[in-house]
């Protein structure tokens, strides 16, 4: 499916409501569920979390956590986002919900509220189980959430590479990240039952689309794909357009707010710099670590503060 992450029109799809398994695209769910929670709570990112027998014991692509290492925060979503380590998913949600079960819940809670009717999660790192699936329409719009609810976090995705701690890391998703022009995020995929899965974004001028991959036969025929297919919806995507928000989980349309935000990011808890459209309120001008005075969601939501822990945030805002 290829989608313009501006208002969710869809230029392209093929089999995008078919159940199949989404491996570590249900990664995207667990960052977005623990963004979330790291802001209601306001915790502090440098906290250190303990690794249980649990999250050690996680198989597949790892970090090769040991029981009771002293992991930041920063460093297991750094962890789960760019090396897409089962283990460090695994602790994070611990360090959030107290478990791994409490945290499939809010993912499935999440799930629900966002419309995302043909997903069901029982594991938060996407290791093959069954009845967990996901669609390409549904992990194509949990990419419009996150682009939109958590900006200041989005910028990681485009990094090729990151630090946790004194370790260099690759991003799984460099080969499409270092290859096409404009290339933002998200998240690779793979297990044998999944194949090679991909949820992709990129920018062009005010463009900016999500594409969707599932099951391809290896990483360089998924990488060609999908920029075949963001090529096509450049091409069909007007280089204006409106911007909505997806109705934000909880809130109904009505609630919804609107007005262009652009948004420049920097130094983003050490993940880098990455440019996105954001949907706000009429919003004024804003310097370092400032941000509009009222929700960029909507009333029952709270703006977007700068994140405690060192995070930097210089925002450039546009409004109508």
């Amino acid at each position: 499916i290829v989608i313009d992450t501006r208002d969710g029109t869809v230029y392209h799809e093929a089999n995008a409501d078919q159940r199949l398994h989404p491996a570590s695209l249900t990664k995207m769910m667990t960052l977005y569920v623990a963004f979330d929670a790291i802001e209601r709570s306001r915790m502090d990112l440098d906290r250190r979390a303990t690794v249980s027998a649990h999250a050690a014991a996680t198989g597949g692509a790892t970090l090769h956590l040991n029981v009771g290492d002293q992991m930041r925060l920063s460093d297991l979503i750094t962890a789960t986002a760019i090396m897409s380590a089962n283990d460090a998913a695994v602790a994070l949600a611990e360090a959030v919900s107290g478990s791994e079960q409490a945290f499939v819940a809010r993912m499935n809670d999440t799930a629900a509220r966002m419309g995302l009717t043909g997903t069901r999660y029982l594991n938060v790192h996407g290791l093959t189980e069954d009845g967990h699936l996901s669609t390409a329409r549904d992990v194509a719009t949990l990419g419009r959430y996150l682009f939109f609810d958590f900006p200041e976090f989005y910028a990681m995705f485009s990094q090729i590479s990151a630090k946790i701690g004194t370790r260099d890391v690759a991003h799984t998703n460099r080969r499409f990240l270092g290859a096409y022009g404009g290339a933002d995020g998200i998240k690779t995929g793979y297990t044998r039952a999944a194949g090679y899965n991909l949820a992709a974004s990129a920018r062009r001028g005010e463009k900016h689309l999500i594409v969707v991959l599932f099951g391809a036969e290896s990483s360089a025929v998924r990488a060609a794909a999908v920029a075949g297919m963001m090529n096509a919806g450049f091409d069909s995507a007007p280089e204006q357009g409106p911007i909505r928000h997806p109705a934000p989980p909880g809130l109904s349309p009505a609630n919804r707010t609107t007005g262009p935000l652009l948004a420049q990011l920097g130094g983003v808890g050490g993940f880098g710099a990455g440019s996105v459209l954001a949907s706000g309120p009429k919003a004024r001008s804003a310097g370092a670590v400032s941000l509009p005075d009222r929700d960029l969601l909507g009333p029952e939501t709270r703006a977007r503060r700068p994140r405690p822990g060192g995070i930097g945030l210089t925002m450039f805002v546009r409004s109508e």
